[in-house]
């Protein structure tokens, strides 16, 4: 390039510039829409990927050892919208029971499981009552669950939950609700007009994929199954591997272990799903990558609307100007000159609201890191490389689209038609 061709763009972008700074009011309307487009494009994206990360983790940190079998609507494929509608309305499916943990703790390629339901109760300890969430488990909860851990007491044995034993162990804000910061190994909680033995105390975990543990009480499943709920099913089996390269073929042995005993022999008929935290892990990130696409794709219409309002904004500026093209031209400006003019404007305007938009996104991701945080969820929302590249290509793809059309319209305008409407 030249020092004539560098010459020209200087002088159509200083012609730019000073037009912009002319007409402040115009330019800051077109710059709104580019503002707001660039931010929600940066704040979806930091989101999604923050979220996806921190969802991740939650499940990484339970194990790459685990199988989790969960009751399924027959029919129903396990990741299908039959599936979710049915459960969510309240269809129950009655046929996973503790047998089958059992059954699947002698496979080969297995060292713990433990059969597992949740389900409410009120609870009362001295003057304070309150509704809680009961999570009835098998004895192997602390082998398989490895962030399960206790900070005072024990878990309850085998025999405890063969023998319908009234223990429970306290999650740590459930154990702070009734007993604040005493002791409560060793006191009773009353369940259903029953006492319960309270035998140990989580230690604090916090949120594992936005649920809650530290809120959860731990009572053997057989005893919260006849004594509490009066119902002889569970929910779902956690199952964790001796040997995690086996994860196939013991999946492949749950499935065929299941079906027999179930009598099921048309696979499509299968009341259960088996996952490994692998697949699970893949599967969560696929949906989550969608959705990111998805809501990306939505918040770029608000972009395009910013374009069409750059857009009308040049033509009214084209429109406005008429006579200066005209006398310009007439002096000597060429086509050339003046599409250059025009378009460094449009350029110019959508490179300050994309600017200015990352900027804001930037802000809006380190406010709400803080929000997740005070609410007791470690979602760290980092601005990448990624979403500046996105936001800043966004802006200037808009730029140069909406502002070609007026530019090149007034780069076309005849000098003496120009100067003939004035």
């Amino acid at each position: 390039m030249n020092s004539l061709h560098i010459r020209k763009i200087l002088t159509a972008f200083s012609f730019a510039v000073k037009t912009i700074r002319t007409h402040k009011a115009r330019t800051f309307l077109a710059l709104l829409g580019v503002v707001i487009g660039v931010f929600a494009v940066v704040i979806v994206m930091t989101l999604g990927d923050g979220v996806k990360s921190f969802i991740l983790g939650q499940v990484s940190s339970l194990g790459t050892d685990l199988i989790q079998v969960e009751v399924k609507i027959p029919g129903n494929g396990k990741q299908s919208s039959g599936n979710a509608t049915g459960r969510v309305q309240g269809t129950q499916i009655t046929t996973l029971t503790v047998k089958d943990s059992e059954a699947i703790h002698k496979l080969p390629n297995v060292i713990a499981a433990y059969a597992g339901t949740i389900g409410q109760e009120r609870a009362v300890y001295g003057s304070t009552e309150k509704r809680i969430l009961l999570f009835g488990t098998g004895a192997d909860v602390a082998l398989v669950d490895r962030n399960a851990k206790l900070e005072s007491g024990r878990f309850f044995t085998d025999g405890e939950d063969a023998s319908l034993t009234r223990v429970v162990v306290l999650g740590s804000e459930t154990k702070k609700t009734f007993f604040g910061e005493s002791d409560a190994v060793g006191e009773y909680i009353t369940l259903k007009g029953e006492k319960y033995h309270v035998i140990g105390v989580l230690a604090s975990r916090g949120a594992v994929a936005f649920l809650n543990f530290d809120t959860f009480t731990y009572v053997p499943i057989q005893t919260l199954q006849k004594k509490i709920l009066g119902v002889d099913y569970v929910q779902m089996i956690s199952v964790q591997m001796k040997n995690p390269v086996y994860e196939k073929e013991t999946v492949a042995d749950i499935v065929a272990l299941l079906r027999k005993r179930h009598d099921i022999a048309n696979p499509d008929k299968d009341d259960f799903a088996v996952s490994s935290t692998k697949e699970a892990q893949q599967t969560l990130g696929d949906v989550l990558g969608s959705l990111t696409i998805l809501l990306l794709a939505l918040t770029s219409i608000s972009l395009v609307v910013g374009g069409v309002g750059i857009m009308n904004v040049m033509y009214v500026s084209v429109s406005e100007r008429t006579s200066e093209i005209g006398l310009r031209k007439a002096v000597g400006a060429t086509s050339g000159g003046i599409l250059r003019q025009f378009l460094f404007e449009a350029l110019i305007i959508t490179f300050l609201g994309g600017l200015i938009g990352i900027l804001l996104g930037i802000v809006m991701a380190f406010g709400l890191t803080k929000l997740f945080q005070y609410i007791g969820y470690n979602v760290m929302l980092q601005f990448s490389f990624a979403s500046f590249l996105l936001g800043a290509g966004f802006s200037m793809a808009v730029g140069l689209i909406f502002g070609i059309a007026p530019a090149y319209r007034a780069s076309q305008l005849s000098p003496m038609e120009a100067l003939r409407r004035e």
